[in-house]
Order: structure tokens, then C-alpha cells, then sequence
């Protein structure tokens, strides 16, 4: 199929393309990567007036590392994120990512955006309380905002953008000493979407207990699920916690549909076995 007809921008600057956006307004749709955004145009499932393709903005590429956390460019690729390993759990999530030749058109940025539920990215996201931030025009310049996680993602592919605005970039905050991150989840194939997936972040004190412990849920839920379980982790080493009642806590914040790839009843077992295993993998790596 062919997409439907629009009018192409090629801004060369981020006040230009701030100033289409906002001239396009709901109209108005970003190309950075293109690896969702082509397929639901030539599907008819987005029919925008106006295509702003930022690929010249050439700052918007950078990946930051600080002491602070990373921040991420809107064009900063899938897989030049991945080989600059600026943050473990981006690494161990962006290898699920569909496949090589996705990875290297697909951004960081516009997969948060695309706020799909089933997507890695958006879980790291919201388990690390990063932010996204978000440029419109204004007078002598841009504004900017940033949102944090929990309140960027508001729905199955939707998020707080507002018309007239760009994700410019994007922040995952640095871990504390004695953390281990890991990712886990099940697809019908490698590269596919999860069927359900989960990712995790453990503090170990200086006992090796768990002494913070949180998970985020993919697939199993409108936006990226995000789980405290310290508590239930009862600040035990990994080898005494009580997993049923770990499990326990984040199955009852899933709330899975089923459809022809598996049962919502297959996924919420699927997010319980998961969870276990990254919680698991994660406090492994804390105490290596």
C-alpha cells in the first residue's frame, strides 16, 4: 500500500521544524526513523497533513553520559546507543529490540514517543523514573518541558506530546552503587514483540539484602507498568525472599488482554514467571 498524500518538510534547523510543527498543529507528524511511523502510513493507520523529517538536525543525534544519568538525542539510533553502552539496562533492553536493520534506522526518542505498550524502551523508561523532554515554539526561541515517565506514557500508543511540540530528548537516570539491572521477556520469535516482558532494577545494601527493588511491565497493560517490591522482597538476600508473594504484587497490577498471539491468562502467568527471573538476574549481577 501507499501512504496517504502529505506535504514534506525538511527543516534545517530546530527553530524551523518548531515552527512547522506548530503551524501543522494536530495536522503534523515527526519522522526521525520511520520504523513505526512508515509502516502505519502505508497502512492508513496515521493520515497526517504534514511529514517533518528532523534527520538534518544534526544535534538532536547526541548521547550524553554524566554523572547524573544519560540523556539521549531524538535522533540518536537504536544501535549507536547500544554500541555506546552509556547505561545497562538501555543495553540489556535495546538487544530485544526487533533487528539489526531496525535498530539502526530506529531512535531512542521516537520509539518513547510512539508509546507502544508492548516496546522495551517505554519500560525502562518509567522503571528508572527518566523524563522525556519537549520543545514548541515561543517567542524569541523554543520552550522546553520535561515530563517524567509516569506521566508521558497516558495510553496504548499515545503520550502527553501535544500538538506543536517535538521530543528532542530523553533521560535515563544513572544507577546507585550495588545495582543490577536485567531484562526478560517472551516472544513467538526473536525480534517479534514480547508476548510479555519484564524489566528490573535491585539495590543490594551492604549485606547483599535487598534493600530497593522495582519492575516494569511490558505488554501486559494500556502503558508501561511499573511495580515497587521492595516491600515484598521483605529486604531479605535474593536466596530467602518469599517469590510468591513478589509475584503475587505485580500480577495483581497487570492487567493483560488476550488476543491471537496468546491469552490474557497466558500473559499474566508469563509476567509472573518473568518476574521472578529478572528480579532474580538483577540482584545476581548487584552482588557481582
Amino acid at each position: 500500500m501507499k501512504p496517504p498524500p502529505f506535504e514534506y518538510h525538511a527543516p534545517r534547523d530546530l527553530g524551523e521544524a518548531l515552527e512547522i510543527l506548530a503551524g501543522a498543529g494536530a495536522h503534523g507528524k515527526v519522522l526521525a526513523g520511520g520504523q513505526s511511523l512508515i509502516p502505519m502510513l502505508n497502512m492508513r493507520l496515521a493520515a497526517p497533513d504534514h511529514l517533518v523529517d528532523i534527520n538534518r538536525l544534526d544535534p538532536l543525534s547526541s548521547i550524553d553520559a554524566g554523572p547524573a544519568g544519560v540523556t539521549v538525542g531524538a535522533l540518536a539510533r537504536h544501535a549507536e546507543v547500544e554500541r555506546a553502552a552509556p547505561h545497562p539496562l538501555m543495553v540489556q533492553a535495546l538487544r530485544l529490540v526487533a533487528h539489526p536493520v531496525i535498530r539502526n534506522r530506529g531512535t531512542v526518542v521516537g520509539s518513547l514517543v510512539h508509546a507502544d505498550p508492548a516496546a522495551e524502551l517505554p519500560a525502562v523508561l518509567a522503571v528508572l523514573d527518566g523524563s522525556v523532554r519537549l520543545a514548541r515554539r515561543a517567542e524569541g526561541g523554543a520552550a522546553t518541558r520535561d515530563v517524567p515517565a509516569g506521566a508521558f506514557f497516558t495510553g496504548p500508543m499515545e503520550s502527553a506530546a501535544e500538538p506543536g511540540e517535538l521530543a528532542v530528548s530523553a533521560f535515563f537516570p544513572a544507577l546507585p552503587p550495588r545495582t543490577g539491572t536485567a531484562f526478560r521477556e517472551v516472544a513467538r520469535r526473536h525480534g517479534d514483540y514480547a508476548l510479555a516482558g519484564v524489566c528490573a532494577v535491585v539495590t543490594l545494601d551492604e549485606d547483599l539484602h535487598i534493600s530497593a527493588a522495582r519492575v516494569g511491565c511490558v505488554g501486559v497493560g494500556p502503558v508501561p507498568i511499573v511495580v515497587d517490591v521492595t516491600e515484598a522482597c521483605d529486604r531479605r538476600p535474593a536466596a530467602t525472599v518469599p517469590w510468591p508473594e513478589v509475584v503475587r504484587a505485580v500480577r495483581d497490577r497487570a492487567e493483560p488482554d488476550g488476543d491471537v498471539h496468546a491469552s490474557a491468562a497466558y500473559r499474566l502467568h508469563l509476567v509472573g514467571v518473568l518476574t521472578e527471573q529478572a528480579l532474580k538476574d538483577a540482584a545476581r549481577e548487584a552482588a557481582a
